[in-house]
């Protein structure tokens, strides 16, 4: 085992009243690849900041090797006194580091180096700020939620990129399938101790859920020592009782611990609250079109969304993912084409950039609407704290303002808002940004339960995959045009669907190159030349019966595809969906390799009579 060139231990750190970290300890090593996780709150970012050297510790052992480069990666990072992004990216370079590995990442960040650094959006930030602790490809690299405002493209771009990284690994992150991927250890922080799991975070939960599991068997045994050390308290002998005071301050211990023991976190308790029901069909666009000078966002676009519906809206950033949702949903005029909202809809947004959040105001004034002390919670008066409760704040946050909260606390406070606002269509931007994992499992658990109708961005693929019924992407992701298409399913689906529709091109094109191929005038053969031979009786009959049975298969092919089409196929019966799916791929296959065995043997056939 190679030695750590970074390591906490017993770290201890307490902003006043209960310590943020209790014992925590972290070891890394070269080639290490770390997931660090926790509810939100529990000190993540603050633990890493300590390992990178920008927190100090009240008590604990750092050790950081001196030779060791160390890179961080902040949630909201700081561009003063860099007048372009080639400069901020630049600066962090060390000595003998290469300059051009800063033009290649910015390049392939989508930025060019001349951006003013005022005039960022949050995802051109991010990738400026990855481009910064990338380029010096350090020992350590320790990345804050490196996924947030990234589009898809970037995400899957960064998982590559990580994957050829030789530096050592330490990750926060709220995207699942992002963690999955780059990750091969874990480490829990969890009521201000860490636990290290020596796999990745795909294994995590059901590692966290049996911690749990022992811990609260163990709790149980202890209060039955406790019961049994009383019982002997009150009815063992008296002056055996009094002689043996070792056992009495060992029944004291044991009470002390009990009491003290803190259990984990609680989770949300909640249910959004569902106004009546709209119209069965909730938004009917035809056509729509939208234009910003010669720049197409929104081609020809037409789409029906009827009640129950869960459609994600995803793509690059800037490929107009939002200027289409606000087209939906009445917001934003289309240049041409209409869109008709159903009857009885009751919206409630929650917008990517959090606009409805003011900073001033307390917890509870934004709660309550500046209304009081109490609001309406599916149809029963509930008092503002009590709600509160149910989102893992305290009472006494009640009068904090909302620029004291952290990330995740304003994602928490504005799904509480939203989740009491009565509603039967919901619009979800960017929802799960700074969002715990456990936070994110309500999230969906509410989302796939709603009866109403939900229509979300997102870039968070496990949360697409468990979730929406149908997704709406570019035609062309690469290079956006405007071009929009709604696929069946989810990202995954999705992605199955587009590798088919482009398996598909690829057997058209060779099909067309096969038959050009044998309809192409052939030269006169020598007359006094022999031939080499001749086909065998069952090569001839496979040459001309293959294209017959391929023209079959090509049929059925369609016959599902006009089948696969309906987009509420998946939602209505997901069964038929996924045999339709498989028959595809079976017959598609079967397509294949009919299509090389007639090309084998149309060559064969050549080469015997020429």
């Amino acid at each position: 085992m190679a030695p750590p060139i970074l390591k906490l231990d017993d770290i201890f750190l307490s902003f006043g009243g209960t310590p943020l970290l209790a014992g925590a300890s972290l070891q890394v090593e070269p080639g290490d690849r770390i997931c660090l996780v926790g509810r939100n709150g529990s000190g993540k970012s603050t633990l890493m900041k300590i390992a990178a050297g920008l927190v100090e510790a009240q008590s604990g052992e750092v050790f950081r090797h001196p030779a060791a480069t160390i890179r961080y990666l902040e949630q909201a990072p700081d561009f003063a006194g860099f007048s372009t992004v080639q400069a901020y990216a630049e600066a962090g370079l060390g000595p003998g580091d290469d300059p051009y590995r800063v033009t290649y990442l910015l390049e392939h960040l989508g930025l060019t180096g001349h951006e003013n650094p005022k005039s960022l959006s949050g995802g051109e930030a991010r990738r400026a700020a990855l481009a910064r602790v990338l380029a010096p490809e350090p020992d350590i690299l320790m990345l804050d939620e490196p996924t947030n405002h990234l589009d898809l493209p970037t995400i899957e771009w960064l998982e590559s990129e990580l994957a050829k990284s030789r530096s050592a690994l330490v990750l926060i992150s709220h995207d699942r399938r992002f963690l999955e991927k780059v990750s091969t250890a874990t480490v829990w922080l969890d009521r201000g101790l860490s636990r290290r799991l020596n796999r990745g975070f795909a294994h995590f939960e059901e590692w966290r859920d049996k911690v749990l599991e022992e811990e609260e068997i163990e709790q149980h045994k202890l209060g039955k020592a406790i019961e049994r050390e009383e019982h002997w308290l009150r009815y063992g002998v008296t002056a055996r009782r009094k002689r043996n005071m070792r056992r009495l301050g060992q029944l004291q211990t044991m009470r002390a611990e009990y009491r003290g023991h803190k259990g984990p976190q609680g989770t949300i308790q909640a249910n959004v609250t569902e106004g009546r029901e709209s119209g069965k069909l909730v938004i009917e666009a035809e056509k729509i079109t939208k234009a910003y000078g010669e720049r197409t966002i929104v081609a020809p676009f037409s789409i029906r969304v009827h009640r129950g519906d869960c459609i994600g809206l995803i793509g690059p950033n800037g490929a107009g993912k939002t200027t289409l949702l606000k087209m939906l949903t009445g917001q934003l005029e289309p240049d041409s084409g209409s869109v008709k909202l159903g009857t009885n809809l009751e919206i409630a947004v929650l917008d990517q950039k959090r606009e409805g959040l003011n900073p001033d105001d307390t917890l509870a004034h934004y709660l309550t609407d500046g209304r009081g002390e109490n609001l309406l919670v599916n149809g029963e008066q509930k008092h503002v704290t009590g709600y509160m409760k149910d989102f893992l704040f305290q009472p006494e946050q009640a009068r904090t303002p909302i620029r004291n909260l952290s990330g995740g606390e304003r994602a928490r406070l504005i799904l509480a808002r939203i989740m009491a606002k009565s509603s039967n269509l919901l619009i979800l931007d960017e929802p799960t940004n700074d969002l715990d994992i456990e936070t994110l499992d309500l999230l969906q658990e509410i989302v796939a339960g709603y009866s109403g109708t939900v229509i979300l961005v997102s870039h968070d693929r496990d949360f697409l995959d468990r979730t929406v019924t149908s997704t709406i992407a570019p035609v062309d992701p690469e290079h956006p045009d405007g071009r929009w298409i709604e696929y069946a399913g989810g990202y995954s689906d999705m992605l199955a669907q587009r590798k088919g529709a482009e398996d598909e091109r690829k057997r058209v094109e060779k099909a067309e190159k096969a038959k050009a191929s044998g309809s192409a005038d052939k030269p006169v053969a020598d007359q006094g030349s022999k031939g080499k031979g001749k086909l065998s009786y069952k090569q001839k009959f496979a040459l001309e019966n293959l294209p017959k049975e391929m023209e079959k298969t090509e049929k059925e092919i369609a016959a599902r595809e006009v089948k696969m089409a309906d987009p509420n196929l998946f939602a209505k019966d997901p069964a038929t969906f996924n045999r339709l799916a498989a028959e595809m791929e079976k017959l598609r296959a079967d397509l294949t390799r009919m299509e090389e065995e007639w090309l084998e043997l149309e060559m064969l056939r050549e080469e015997l009579e020429g």
